[in-house]
């Protein structure tokens, strides 16, 4: 009788924790109140009512500014800065600053006084008005754009130094930004680096024109740690986000690798396949002047013992040929340039 009680209490216990909460929700009936410390009026704006609010801005300049113009401004409402129902994005002050005096021409001047801030490279890329100074220019851009980690070493950088305006690169009001598109950026870039340009064209390149490789694969043009604007902090770390098989770590390395990818390659292009500064033994003997008779004139021990050259002190070896005369290639026999593992690899044999 009594463990009938025990069980009979437990049943009423377990019940009564189980309606609790709804003891409970039907005494809190809404539970999406806000708390002590929060108006009730800070609750999100939906997107059309921003929309609203930023159209109204915009039409400032908007109804004199269309896409009837040499550079067509409505576009930019096919892009990223024209979601106006997102409340980050900004609308045409946010760039161009107020504008009052170009807004309002008080003076009646049948040119209008220019806008606080005009974007473009040069005279002509920007309409009517000349170009603002391009810290201006991206002093705009980066009141935004400045959160972003890629452009944290923008300050300093090879651009910024160099007075390059963002929209030197990038088109705003266009629903295509060429130097964003793999197909179209390397284009961007070459128009100020033709000697790239020209590399790229050689018999050994990267895959530039194949649209394989772009520049931005291997530099930031936002700034960057490393030299050349590279994304890595070195040459060789950069090579080695492709070339992952050149990293090694080797029981045998080769010096030159492991210091500078670029003490033996070019990488833009070459007329010397792989992408070489210039052609083996003359490459490798920059390094590598003394072993395998690399010190001999050219002159006397051009053709060694067939040339007449004899023999050797020792009167039983005959004199070899030059190395740099015959151009035998260093790689014939020492194939791991990269480095090895192998035991019995100390001179990259194998």
């Amino acid at each position: 009788m009594k463990l009938i009680t025990k069980i009979a209490t437990l049943c009423l216990l377990l019940g009564g924790i189980s309606t609790s909460p709804g003891i409970f929700a039907a005494e809190l009936p809404n539970q999406n109140l806000p708390g002590l410390n929060e108006s009730a009026q800070a609750q999100p704006k939906p997107a059309a009512a921003i929309a609203a609010v930023a159209l109204k801005k915009d039409a400032v300049c908007t109804k004199c500014h269309d896409s009837s113009e040499v550079k067509p401004i409505l576009e930019i409402y096919q892009t990223k800065h024209g979601v106006k129902g997102d409340p980050r994005t900004p609308n045409c002050q946010s760039c161009h600053g107020a504008s009052e005096n170009h807004v309002k021409n008080a003076d009646g001047k049948a040119t209008r006084n220019k806008p606080d801030v005009v974007f473009g490279s040069k005279r002509g890329s920007s309409g009517a008005y000349p170009p603002s100074e391009p810290k201006v220019q991206n002093t705009a851009c980066l009141s935004c754009h400045d959160k972003d980690t890629e452009r944290t070493h923008w300050d300093g950088g090879a651009h910024n130094v160099n007075d390059v305006a963002c929209t030197s690169c990038h088109t705003l009001h266009s629903a295509h930004d060429n130097v964003r598109d793999r197909k179209t950026q390397p284009q961007v870039c070459f128009s100020c680096h033709k000697e790239q340009r020209a590399d790229s064209k050689k018999i050994s390149h990267h895959p530039i024109e194949e649209g394989k490789v772009v520049c931005s694969d291997c530099h930031n043009p936002h700034g960057s740690a490393g030299p050349k604007l590279l994304k890595k902090n070195t040459v060789t770390e950069t090579c080695y986000t492709c070339h992952a098989e050149k990293r090694g770590p080797f029981l045998f390395e080769h010096q030159p690798v492991t210091e500078d990818c670029t003490n033996c390659h070019t990488p833009h292009g070459s007329n010397i396949s792989p992408l070489l500064k210039s052609r083996p033994p003359f490459m490798c003997d920059e390094c590598h002047d003394g072993p395998h008779n690399s010190q001999a004139a050219y002159g006397q021990g051009a053709a060694g013992v067939q040339g007449g050259n004899g023999f050797t002190t020792s009167t039983t070896v005959p004199k070899s040929p030059s190395t740099n005369s015959v151009g035998r290639a260093c790689m014939n026999c020492h194939v791991m340039v990269h480095g090895s593992n192998s035991p019995a690899g100390a001179f990259l044999h194998r």
